[in-house]
């Protein structure tokens, strides 16, 4: 996660100079007014980079159990705020809202995403407002969503037909190529038009875009260390990345730009090239806007959706009596029919239940992405000053002993007992975000998961390869902005025969 490579040991062996160099800096500078949160121990020059770690929600789980669930960080000189609580997340997402609903610009969401020209790092304004309403209205509202039940139903049902094919040759299903596969073909449906046949070529790509935005480099916080990055391969990957990218999301837009179109037949690429053409007087769209915007719907839509139907099944596979009892209850519901439709699953609250527990213990983006205070002000009676960056930890906080029974196992029971949900108004479990910022797709997502989740229980019963144990299922975590499962999802799917 860090690219501390082996810079980390000539920094350290100077660290003695720099400490006394730091003390004195401190003495002939003006003090900070007003009281700080509290800070764990920093190095010279680095501040807290060192601390973060291959895993840094979880390091900051662990450091502000010892210094506070409202923690001031730094990343070299950089003062960064780290909220670990349900309290502190509602104040920053909720009572501060407006003034915590900017975005630092970092260095490498910048190139990858034109810079910043997109919805999700684009600073907080009249541009990031313009965009972000046509993609609710066009693509994310309840509406349209409703709107892409057919899809999402015919491609759920062809996922099905393939794990069957699959499965017929007696061999290890991947479940992660099958669920990823699923949700590409209906972003690439609903936003792009039509399925584009992403090979695995390109879907690593676009896992390496996961990884890349997962990455604290130390030369963005330690200006003197900028040259190190002709070192580390960041750069030759951001523009690997970057080319094959840009190649693909410029055949979709010549190939929207000629095709015939017949009334009612727009997609969301069609709707952003009209919005150009319209606007060309006055409020001008290039095309590195279009595509920047179309990456973010296209990554958003695909990579956490995935990785959180990848993330409740494995944890299905690993509680079998948990999965016994949702296969009880999607199969009694569907009774007699072969297929299962979305309306059906309004009388599946287990379902439900077992979703929100995979996203209580699995944030898909665990640290949120980074926020910036535009102005001076207090969280929970603490200074901060404007400038500062902002990381709200959901996992931690999803995981907070005080707020949860049992906090690390899966108990989707849980819901089924309380009405916390996770769009934003309780604070307690907030996977999407809050406030202004928080991910508009998540009725997108929600819809997709819940669908390709009760037609797997219902028509497969999983075991893993080679007779392995369940609880012997490997849950590591990867690296990168999302979180998914270090290694594949392999299972053994027998069809479930009524």
């Amino acid at each position: 996660m860090v690219s501390l490579s082996h810079f980390l040991a000539a920094l350290l062996s100077t660290s003695i100079f720099l400490f006394f160099l730091h003390k004195w800096l401190r003495r002939n500078s003006p003090q900070p007014r007003g009281r700080l949160p509290p800070s764990p121990p920093k190095l010279p020059l680095l501040g807290n980079l060192h601390q973060l770690g291959s895993a840094p929600h979880r390091s900051l789980q662990s450091l502000s159990r010892l210094h506070g669930p409202l923690m001031l960080i730094h990343f070299g000189k950089v003062p960064v705020l780290i909220a670990s609580s349900a309290e502190a997340a509602r104040e920053i997402m909720k009572t501060h809202d407006l003034v915590f609903s900017n975005r630092p610009k970092l260095s490498i969401p910048t190139r990858l995403f034109y810079n910043n020209r997109d919805v999700a790092f684009a600073p907080y304004g009249e541009y990031w407002r313009r965009n972000r309403s046509i993609c609710v209205l066009h693509l994310l509202s309840s509406k349209r969503v409703q709107s892409y039940r057919g899809v999402r139903e015919e491609e759920t049902s062809l996922m099905v037909e393939k794990i069957r094919r699959l499965g017929a040759s007696s061999k290890p299903v991947n479940l992660n190529d099958v669920m990823s596969s699923l949700t590409n073909d209906v972003i690439c449906r609903v936003a792009l038009g039509k399925k584009y046949g992403l090979g695995s070529d390109f879907k690593e790509t676009f896992a390496e875009l996961g990884v890349l935005l997962g990455i604290v480099p130390l030369w963005e916080y330690i200006p003197w260390l900028r040259w190190t990055r002709r070192l580390d391969g960041v750069d030759e990957r951001i523009a690997r990345v970057s080319k094959k990218i840009d190649e693909f999301l410029e055949v979709v837009i010549q190939e929207h730009r000629v095709s015939e179109r017949r009334e009612g037949e727009l997609d969301f690429v069609d709707i952003l090239l009209d919005f150009k053409r319209e606007n060309a007087s006055c409020t001008p769209i290039e095309d590195d806007t279009i595509k920047a915007i179309i990456l973010n719907m296209f990554g958003a839509g695909t990579d956490t959706t995935f990785t959180v139907l990848e993330w409740a099944m494995a944890e299905l596979i690993r509680n079998p009596e948990i999965m016994k009892t949702l296969q009880n209850e999607v199969r009694e519901v569907a009774g007699n029919k072969d297929e299962i439709d979305e309306q059906d699953l309004e009388k599946m609250p287990y379902l439900k239940a077992v979703l929100k527990e995979s996203l209580r213990l699995h944030s898909p983006v665990p640290l949120l992405i980074p926020r910036e205070l535009t102005q001076d002000t207090k969280v929970l009676g603490y200074d901060v000053a404007s400038g500062t960056r902002v990381m709200i930890n959901v996992w931690a906080i999803s995981r907070d002993p005080s707020l949860w029974k049992n906090p690390e196992e899966f108990r989707p029971e849980r819901f089924l007992e309380m009405s916390i949900d996770f769009r934003g108004l309780h604070f307690e479990l907030t996977p999407f975000g809050a406030g202004r910022r928080s991910c508009p797709g998540i009725t997108f997502a929600v819809a997709m998961d819940e669908l390709a989740l009760a037609k797997l229980v219902h028509k497969f019963d999983f075991r893993l390869p080679n007779g392995a144990k369940m609880k012997e299922l490997d849950v590591t975590e990867s690296n990168g902005i999302t979180i998914h499962k270090k290694c594949p999802l392999l299972v053994v799917a027998t069809p479930y025969i009524c």
